[in-house]
C-alpha cells in the first residue's frame, strides 16, 4: 500500500484526524504529510480545514472515492489491462470507474473516452493522452454528474465495445441496483451504445441492496471486483453467464 493509500485509509477510519499526527503515524515530516494532502485535495479526496485532515460529506463522490480506496485503485488496473491505446471507452461516474478514468489518462496513449461525469472530465484534465466528450445533460451535484434524457440525443451518435458502470447494491431476484432513479435511467441509455456492459465494484456492495434496479443479469457480461466476494455470489454470478474476474 503507498502511502497515499495509508492516508485515505486513516482519515476515512477517523473521518477527522490532526496533520501533525497523522505524519506521526506515518513515521514522516510535516513537510512530507503536508505535501501528500496537497495531492490529495488536489484530486477532491480530502479537505483540510485548520490544522485537520478530513473527508468529505458522505454523498459527495470524493468521499466514496475515499472509502475503499485500495481495493477499488486495484479493481480499476484490473480492468484497464483490457484496454489498449488508441481504445474508444464509455465510462459512467461511480468512484471505480474514475480511478480506471485515471489509469487511462496517464498510462495509456489516445483514449478517448465518453462519460457523463463532470467528476471524470475534471479528474482526468492535466492529462493531454486522453480525449473527452462529456455527455450533457440535468446536472447532479453531489455526485456531479449529469442525469436525464437530454443525454439520449447524444449518446445516440455514439456506438463503443465497452461501458464500465458501478453499482450501490445487489439482489438475486431482482439484479444489479442503484441508489438514485435518475443516474440508473440515464446508465441505461448509456448501455444501448455500447456491445457489452461491464461492473466494476468492490465486494462489499454485494452485501447492500439499493433503491432501484439498474441491471438485470442477462444485462451484464463481466464484473470486475476484489477477492473478498464470497464463493455463493460468485457461483451465482457466474451460473448467469457473467464472468468474474478478482483484482
Amino acid at each position: 500500500m503507498s502511502r497515499s493509500e495509508e492516508i485515505i485509509k486513516i482519515v476515512s477510519d477517523a473521518k477527522k484526524i490532526e496533520v501533525n499526527k497523522l505524519a506521526e503515524l506515518l513515521d514522516v515530516s510535516n513537510v512530507t504529510i503536508r505535501k501528500d494532502l496537497d495531492k490529495l485535495e488536489e484530486k477532491g479526496i480530502i479537505n483540510r480545514q485548520h490544522g485537520f485532515a478530513v473527508i468529505n460529506n458522505t454523498d459527495d463522490i470524493n468521499f466514496r472515492l475515499a472509502k475503499n480506496y485500495d481495493l477499488k485503485r486495484k479493481i480499476a488496473l484490473k480492468a484497464a489491462e483490457n484496454i489498449l491505446d488508441g481504445d474508444v471507452v464509455m465510462i459512467e461516474s461511480g468512484s471505480t470507474c474514475a480511478l480506471l478514468a485515471e489509469e487511462l489518462a496517464f498510462n495509456r496513449k489516445n483514449i478517448t473516452l465518453i462519460t457523463n461525469s463532470v467528476f471524470i472530465a475534471n479528474y482526468v484534465r492535466k492529462s493531454d493522452a486522453i480525449k473527452v466528450i462529456l455527455l450533457g445533460g440535468e446536472y447532479q451535484s453531489n455526485s456531479q454528474v449529469n442525469v436525464g434524457p437530454l443525454i439520449k440525443k447524444v449518446v445516440d451518435e455514439f456506438y463503443v465495445d465497452k461501458l464500465f458502470i458501478g453499482i450501490d447494491g445487489f439482489d438475486e431476484v431482482r439484479g444489479f441496483r442503484s441508489n438514485d432513479i435518475d443516474r440508473s435511467d440515464t446508465t441505461h441509455l448509456m448501455s444501448a451504445a455500447a456491445k457489452e456492459v461491464i461492473i466494476l465494484t468492490d465486494a462489499s456492495k454485494f452485501q447492500q441492496n439499493g433503491t432501484v434496479t439498474e441491471f438485470s443479469f442477462s444485462e451484464i457480461s463481466k464484473v470486475y471486483t476484489d477477492s473478498s466476494i464470497s464463493d455463493k455470489i460468485k457461483s451465482f454470478l457466474t451460473q448467469n453467464q457473467i464472468d468474474v474476474i478478482i483484482a
